[in-house]
């Protein structure tokens, strides 16, 4: 059984579409506070990827709601394990990140997930990206970040990546593929990608990551408004 957080944690709550660079972000916010950090997007590449290895399609929201209420996932410094085997690699591969948004869309599985993300928020504080972190699973985070930047960065940074890696990358391909994941995140029912209202617009296009982790810091240090 999962333990209740502290509502009275602090939270950064870091959301944006696929390859805006909040992961790296939010890991450095973290890093640089002595926070935990929460990638939830790897919740549901875990998901994915957990489907694959049981033969369970990516459509199939009752059997996937199913299987995420009893996933034995466990995260260290620098791995991630699903039933004690590190997954760390498996779960970044571009199949999985498709797979990952194309089973967030259902409403079953991400309540399934809700709980064991919220399991997160331990003291002395915690740094959470993802795409519905300020607007559904900490909406009373203090500080509220929507992280974004253009289609055309983003395809570029995450060809960098793959090149960098040692991966066959095609920018066109990936543009494309970033831009239905935008229009699928921004339109599924539930929990569907958006800026929360009170979240500050934080657009790095134009930024490096250094100037964006002083961004994210600099508001979440500013005080307060009643």
């Amino acid at each position: 059984m999962i333990d209740m957080p502290d509502s009275t944690i602090p939270v950064i709550a870091i959301d944006g579409p696929s390859a805006s660079g909040k992961g790296t972000v939010a890991q450095r916010v973290a890093r640089e506070l002595g926070y935990h950090y929460l990638d939830s997007g790897a919740i549901y590449r875990i998901a994915a990827l957990a489907a694959l290895k049981r033969g369970i399609s990516w459509q199939d929201e009752t059997t996937l709601a199913e299987m995420a209420a009893h996933l034995n996932i466990r995260f260290s410094a620098a791995d991630i394990y699903l039933d004690n085997e590190a997954i760390t690699e498996a779960v970044r591969t571009e199949e999985i990140s498709r797979g990952a948004s194309e089973v967030a869309v259902h409403p079953a599985l991400r309540q399934a997930l809700l709980n064991l993300q919220q399991s997160f928020r331990k003291a002395p504080g915690l740094v959470a990206d993802g795409r519905d972190m300020a607007t559904v699973v900490f909406p009373d985070a203090q500080t509220k970040i929507f992280l974004t930047a253009s289609a055309e960065v983003r395809a570029k940074r995450r060809y960098k990546q793959l090149m960098e890696k040692g991966n066959h990358a095609n920018l066109a391909d990936i543009l494309q593929d970033l831009q239905t994941r935008d229009a699928r995140d921004s339109q599924r029912s539930v929990a569907p990608l958006q800026k929360s209202e009170d979240a500050k617009l934080l657009e790095t296009s134009q930024l490096s990551i250094e100037q964006a982790v002083k961004a994210v810091l600099d508001h979440s240090r500013a005080p307060t408004k009643d």
